[in-house]
């Protein structure tokens, strides 16, 4: 994947690589963007230049798209420091799929035998692991956030398998909806 080269939105808005930047200054960058970028003001310029300035008005509302939006700032910023490669196969830790193998065969059985009840207490279940995911990663952002340069291999592991963990829970919540 290293080929090809992602833009740094973050260089782009000059701000530094972060799981939680700002959002403020995320905001106040697109629209400063928006305004100087903005094609109106390039009409009388060449073509050339009409198409540079077209080109940083889509990277500034991708930036933007990106930045602004938890879950894909998280896969960017994974695949921005190569830690997570696009359609890479992950090996899920044995122990997660265990505890999730009770909550898929309650699924299957669902399919066949829908009850109310018990389809309540597996959303729970799902909503439980959800909940600590989210925690977990949220503390782990935050060790990196507060000291990016101190960042250890293990942490950015961390970062994956918390992130690979809940996109297979967004899968079962897709098989629950």
């Amino acid at each position: 994947m290293s080929t090809q080269h992602q833009p740094d939105y973050f260089e782009f808005y000059g701000l530094p690589i972060q799981f939680n930047p700002d959002q403020q200054e995320v905001k106040a960058k697109f629209y400063a963007f928006s305004k100087q970028y903005h094609p109106d003001f390039y009409a009388n310029e060449s073509e050339e230049k009409q198409e540079e300035v077209l080109a940083l008005s889509t990277l500034n509302n991708k930036a933007y798209q990106t930045l602004s939006n938890a879950k894909k700032r998280l896969k960017y910023v994974l695949e921005l420091k190569g830690i997570v490669e696009t359609d890479e196969g992950y090996q899920l830790p044995q122990s997660f799929l265990m505890e999730m193998m009770d909550i898929n065969e309650a699924l299957m059985d669902l399919q066949f035998e829908p009850d109310a009840e018990k389809l309540a207490e597996v959303s729970n279940n799902i909503s439980t692991v959800e909940k600590e995911l989210k925690e977990e990663l949220q503390s782990l952002m935050n060790q990196f956030d507060s000291n990016p340069t101190a960042a250890s291999e293990v942490l950015f592991a961390s970062i994956k398998d918390n992130f690979y963990r809940q996109k297979y829970i967004d899968r079962i919540r897709e098989k629950l909806a």
